[in-house]
């Protein structure tokens, strides 16, 4: 039979050739999106929940009656260990139908039924993707202000009641959270000590570009320091819409440039992999030199790449000094020349890579780009200054 259809083109293997061999017998391999399993706790009883279930899931009652919402499936039931129904569901797609909106429409079933809704239970993991998505849209719903990824979780928990029935450990039930496994520290999460004795080090890297974007990020961190310390202060009120707006972009600089401390470290793998590449014929020196080619684009990339996340904090940084606490003056002062400092090293770096790029073009428009970056930096820092000394 397996032959026959084999022989169809609905059957066809996505790899390989067509053709079945009785002594190997077939694997069959297939994949779907994540599937969350989700129990939303109900204070009524199990055919209550099934009701709301119907009500809900994507097949409804039938085809002429079909639920409200899609990529989702359902019933209820009664739970006797904790004493309460639940409306339990698998959403295949939480990117269609997610954990929020589903617990969202169970609250507003339940209320038409006169019947309380006890938080709600997640079985097995849950993408990290789908409890921000959730942190989003109650931060937008109740008009909050909170950047921390931490912090969303602890949100996300609470709205959903997600430690009813069971502690939730954001460390256990987060995939990205349970599977995290860093043998190696990176360079931006070392302890500030061992990340100036690793500098410090008889070695070429972490060097000055990594050294850059450390510098750009803890400017940019000083900008963020002051206008969380403005933001809901009593006597500051006055600007506290002004911080809200200024401060995830500082917040945003920071987390974006702390990566390009490692990045930076790991950015000439590709030039030494090509030093590495034989030759010994004219072939081999041609793909040698490509690479190593490659290569240094890559190393002038990432440091191009730490200037315009800098150089994007520029304008937050300005509004910081205007409206910003001003007993945190010197903060500023510092944030502002670290941030100007960070872009300038970076900028050094590009150039002292871009000699050895034979692609001219290449070399004209990143030239072009860097300088126009590093001094807009020079400018904007004096202007930064020049506004403290005018408060």
């Amino acid at each position: 039979m397996l032959a026959e259809r084999l022989k169809k083109p609905e059957w066809q293997p996505d790899f390989g050739p067509a053709e079945f061999i009785p002594e190997w017998g077939a694997t069959v391999t297939g994949a779907r999106f994540f599937l969350i399993a989700y129990n939303v706790n109900i204070l009524g009883t199990s055919n209550q929940a099934h009701r709301i279930a119907l009500n809900l899931r994507e097949a409804g009652r039938g085809p002429d009656e079909p639920g409200r919402l899609p990529a989702v499936k359902g019933m209820g039931w009664f739970v006797d260990e904790y004493n309460l129904a639940q409306v339990t569901v698998n959403l295949s797609n939480y990117r269609v139908t997610p954990i929020h909106q589903l617990f969202e429409e169970v609250k507003k079933e339940a209320a038409a039924l006169k019947v309380g809704v006890a938080g709600s239970e997640i079985v097995g993991l849950v993408p990290l993707d789908a409890m921000l998505m959730a942190a989003e849209y109650y931060i937008a719903k109740e008009d909050l202000f909170i950047l921390d990824e931490d912090q969303k979780i602890r949100l996300v928990i609470e709205r959903l009641g997600l430690s009813a029935t069971s502690p939730f450990n954001p460390q256990e039930k987060i995939i990205e959270y349970r599977v995290a496994s860093d043998p190696q520290v990176p360079l931006g999460d070392m302890p500030l000590k061992a990340f100036i004795r690793e500098v410090a080090s008889r070695s070429s890297a972490p060097g000055g570009g990594s050294a850059a974007a450390a510098i750009a990020a803890i400017g940019a961190g000083l900008g963020s320091m002051v206008a969380k310390l403005t933001y809901g202060v009593r006597k500051f009120e006055s600007v506290d819409q002004q911080m809200r707006a200024i401060i995830p972009i500082l917040h945003d600089t920071v987390e974006q440039l702390s990566p390009m401390i490692d990045a930076d470290t790991n950015a000439f793998n590709d030039y030494m992999e090509g030093l590495r590449m034989p030759r010994a014929t004219e072939q081999e020196k041609k793909a040698r030199f490509a690479k190593m080619q490659q290569g240094l684009k890559t190393a002038v990339q990432v440091p191009l790449t730490t200037m315009q996340i800098g150089d994007g904090a520029w304008e937050a940084m300005c509004a910081v000094t205007r409206h910003g606490n001003p007993a945190s003056r010197s903060d500023v002062e510092v944030g502002a020349r670290a941030l100007e400092t960070g872009i300038w090293g970076a900028y050094r770096n590009i150039v002292i890579n871009l000699a050895d790029i034979k692609d001219t073009v290449y070399q004209e428009e990143t030239q072009a780009a860097a300088k126009a970056l590093v001094e807009r930096a020079s400018r904007k820092c004096r202007e930064v200054l020049d506004l403290l000394d005018k408060r």
